[in-house]
């Protein structure tokens, strides 16, 4: 829909984009010149020192730059919150001004309540959508609290000398701390590795390997390479190559940086004001403001005939005019964004109560809409937790030696340490520890990417020798590496040992091992070392990791499979250990694709191929975006689980991103939903939540669709037909207001589980294909009642308006309120399906109370009269009739069409 906020604010939001302009000019021209200064100079003007801040220093600075928060949205007083709820949507404008007019130009009591309706409608609308969306921003806000992003930073700290005592003096010391990132302030050292968010604007002090996204920045696509010498030559801040700024990400390598400016301070900082809360529309946002809009259409063709067909043939031109109004108001889904924001918020609820967290709440429409859910491997389907089972020789033999070199690999290297790192460093016993960590000495690093897929260190040893140790993918690691460690002896890689290396690395592979090389060489001391230093390698052995499926996996996958939802890997290991794990899930895997086959592949090809694809192995995270955007081209709803460095792209790619608590920053920050349980059952009771907030707003817009659709003609015929107003203005308000009352419950209602079994998309042709069928059949009934209260009751003149107005007004009000047990479910209502207890109680209450006001003492303020005994019992065979005549109808549109 409009947002007319955002239109009325169109000049003050002007000058504060003008605002922004020149605080990021600003912060830019900062930036770029302590990235024109050497280290010691950027150290000495942010007032910094290598070891880090100490605490006192820390605290001045919170309280001078404030927390490191970046556009976050502030929460505004209650009354603001109902005020902007009020003024973006245009319909409850639009009653408004109806209800002014009524009010200002109506002498009748009738036309003051019919004022006062109108202005309840709105007041309806606007508090009860903010009362749900409160409870569930609450039990969201709580969980999210639960999971937080770190930076690793070097402060002072203070420590007692004597650890065993507790009264012993304290000292200062330098230390490696993991602070929430709101907790940094300027002139703090910060660590940056593989995975990690950039926490604020940062000089670099050094960087080995790093490469940098920044295309929430720039909008460049590929990573760019950091360093942390000087840039005397940057002319623009975002083009110096010893800064890293807030709202980019490491994909690959390490550094150390000294924050130059947080928060609103920062480069993005003084930006993202405007970019808080935006998002783009679904499919789901666009259908409701599609269906909105037609409803509008229809009112803005039949209220102008109505109310010149009343001028004209009654001669009462205010008369008309007020009833116009009225009619304009019944046929306004003035409630649509009301339940709209109720079904979402109960969904939001439910959700938190299951320890998921919607950073995004029409996230949840999109859950139930996804018919491929792709999934990274490592730390989704297995647990988080991996067991080094074996360190062998090349011939397949424990070998301590290889163990060695691992624990030297992944205890030297400072980037991210995954779940392989700590099963190796966990491998090792005390002893062996101790004694490497005193015989060897880090030099340098390599650090890991996803093109070479491996990652190395360079140590020194007690007499001075230096041995780059190379870990990783057997493949890439193998191709690196000249000859082989046999027996105690360096023999070399001819195609011969290569195949028979490569016959256990398989044979490990198909026992279930997820399995990676280990590659040494002696390497002359030089001041540095690079990627190019990775070759002429001797393979000393192998590593082989179990990585367990989690226990909830395999039912998991079977529980979607059977609700419509196809599961497809999507994973950075090789083929061979994924299948082992898909077997062990449930998964049946006829076809699969390696990333290099991918990357050969046309868009058009890829697109063809994920239809009988269903593990996609050794992918790098761009290709993982390409396998997405293929299942998209091909018309299909994709949700993404990942928890890797190299998921976040594909999260962002994925109609719904979800990922784990225990993710890499750059995951969690990409997610739409967060799960705080290990168990993947939920993502079943997810998507099910899903299809019942689209099913239940769904019944919402059928009713008013084909009620709106079947009215038209019935307003329009009795306004030709008879010489009175067919009802009162004020009766058609308060029947729109019960009516919308009465449906405040549909959130609560259950959804058939066949309606649940497949996934949901929105359909605005079937939409108006119920609106066609079912609207007019309402019409039918309309007609028998004027001709029952014409002919039978005798109000056939304006003597006897009241009665025949009446007589609608009940009729109309109790079949609406009812034919909604009908259209909620594609079985027999009441017998095979019953609706919520909430919502037929409302219902019921709803009747009974139209049925008591003709005979109660407000009857005269809205021109009621008694209706006699046998109008009930004609009202009784009419309500039986018209839910028959429809469940008739919608039982052949459901053998026809297959779905209502």
């Amino acid at each position: 829909m409009l947002d007319l906020f955002n239109f009325s604010m169109l000049i003050p939001n002007a000058a504060r984009e003008r605002g922004k302009g020149e605080a990021a000019a600003r912060a830019a021209t900062q930036l770029a010149d302590i990235a024109r200064l050497e280290s010691a100079e950027v150290l000495g003007r942010l007032t910094a020192v290598a070891d880090g801040l100490n605490p006192e220093q820390v605290e001045e600075r919170l309280e001078e730059f404030g927390p490191n928060i970046v556009a976050q949205e502030v929460k505004k007083h209650v009354v603001l919150q109902l005020l902007e709820r009020f003024i973006t949507n245009p319909i409850n404008i639009l009653l408004t001004v109806l209800a002014v007019i009524t009010w200002a130009t109506g002498s009748e009591l009738s036309d003051k309540i019919g004022a006062i309706i109108m202005f309840a409608m709105v007041v309806m609308a606007v508090f009860v959508a903010h009362f749900q969306e409160a409870r569930s921003s609450r039990a969201v806000e709580q969980l999210r609290r639960m999971v937080s992003n770190t930076a690793t930073v070097r402060r002072e700290v203070d420590e007692p000398v004597d650890s065993a005592d507790e009264d012993a003096p304290t000292q200062r010391a330098a230390k490696k701390l993991e602070v929430p990132i709101d907790g940094l302030v300027p002139g703090d050292i910060v660590y940056l590795s593989a995975g990690d968010m950039v926490p604020a604007d940062l000089r670099l002090l050094h960087a080995k390997d790093l490469f940098i996204n920044q295309a929430a920045l720039t909008g460049e696509s590929m990573p760019v390479e950091k360093f942390g010498a000087a840039d005397p030559d940057a002319k623009t801040a975002l083009e110096a190559r010893c800064l890293c700024f807030m709202g980019s990400n490491v994909v690959s390598g390490s550094a150390t940086g000294v924050i130059a400016a947080t928060g609103a301070g920062t480069y993005f900082g003084a930006l993202a004001g405007s970019l808080v809360g935006q998002r783009v529309e679904t499919s789901f946002d666009k259908g409701v403001s599609r269906f909105a809009w037609l409803m509008l259409r229809f009112m803005a063709v039949m209220v102008p005939v109505v109310f010149l067909i009343n001028g004209v043939t009654k001669h009462d031109w205010f008369e008309a005019f007020m009833f116009a109004v009225a009619v304009a108001v019944g046929l306004t889904p003035e409630m649509l964004p009301m339940i709209v924001a109720i079904n979402l918020a109960k969904g939001a609820l439910k959700m938190a109560s299951k320890d998921v967290i919607v950073k995004r709440l029409n996230a949840i429409q999109n859950f139930g809409a996804i018919d491929v859910l792709c999934t990274d491997k490592t730390g989704t389907l297995t647990q988080d937790r991996v067991i080094l089972e074996r360190h062998t020789d090349i011939r397949g033999d424990e070998d301590d030696a290889v163990l060695d070199f691992a624990w030297l690999n992944s205890y030297h290297q400072t980037g991210l340490k995954n779940l392989l790192d700590v099963a190796v460093l966990e491998g090792a016993t005390p002893a062996a520890a101790a004694r490497l960590k005193s015989a060897y000495t880090l030099v340098d690093e390599v650090p890991f990417d996803f093109s070479r897929r491996r990652m190395s260190v360079v140590v020194r040893d007690e007499s001075g020798r230096h041995f780059l140790i190379s870990k990783g993918a057997v493949a890439e690691t193998v191709a690196v590496c000249v000859n082989a460690r046999d027996a105690g002896e360096n023999v070399a890689m001819t195609p011969e040992k290569l195949a028979e290396v490569r016959a256990v690395s398989r044979e490990m592979n198909d026992d279930g091992f997820r399995v990676l090389a280990l590659g040494v060489r002696e390497i002359e001391a030089k001041p540095s070392y690079s990627r190019d230093d990775e070759s002429g390698l001797t393979l000393m052995g192998f590593i082989a990791f179990l990585d367990p499926p989690k226990d909830s996996a395999a039912d998991a996958i079977a529980a979607l499979n059977a609700n419509g939802v196809a599961v497809k890997i999507l994973t950075g290991d090789n083929d061979v250990v994924t299948r082992n794990v898909c077997r062990q899930v449930g998964i049946t895997v006829e076809n699969f694709l390696t990333g290099p086959k991918v990357e050969a592949m046309s868009d058009d090809e890829l697109t063809v191929a994920t239809r009988t694809t269903q593990v996609f192995a050794r992918l790098n995270p761009q290709q993982k975006v390409r396998v997405i955007q293929a299942l998209h081209r091909d018309g299909h709803v994709v949700g993404f689980l990942g928890d890797g460095i190299n998921d976040g792209p594909a999260l962002r790619a994925a109609d719904v991103g979800i990922s784990v608590d225990t993710a890499v920053d750059i995951a969690k920050e990409s997610a739409d939903i967060i799960l705080l349980e290990k168990s993947l059952m939920v993502l079943e009771e997810g998507v099910i939540e899903g299809r019942k907030v689209f099913g239940n707003v769904l019944k919402y817009i059928k009713m008013t669709a084909s009620s709106n659709f079947g009215n038209m003609f019935s307003m329009i015929g009795a306004s030709a037909l008879l010489p009175f107003l067919p009802m009162l203005p004020v009766q058609v308000l308060l029947n729109n207001l019960m009516y919308d009352f009465s449906q405040t419950s549909v959130a609560s209602d259950e959804v058939d589980p066949d309606y649940l079994a497949k996934p949901r998309q929105w359909d605005l042709k079937a939409i108006a294909r119920f609106m066609v069928y079912i609207g007019p059949i309402s019409s039918i009934f309309d007609y028998c009642t004027f001709a029952f209260l014409w002919f039978v009751l005798g109000a056939d003149s304006g003597t006897h308006q009241r009665l025949f107005q009446t007589g609608w007004f009940v009729e109309s009000l109790l079949t609406q309120t009812l034919i909604v047990h009908v259209i909620r479910t594609g079985k027999i209502p009441f017998l095979e399906s019953r609706a919520s207890l909430p919502l037929t109680i409302t219902g019921v209450a709803i009747c009974l109370i139209g049925m008591i006001l003709p005979f109660s003492a407000v009857a005269p303020w809205f021109g009621f009269v008694p209706l006699p005994g046998i109008y009930w019992l004609f009202l009784a065979a009419v309500i039986v009739a018209y839910m028959g005549l429809t469940q008739f109808v919608k039982t052949r549109m459901i053998r026809h069409f297959g779905v209502i």
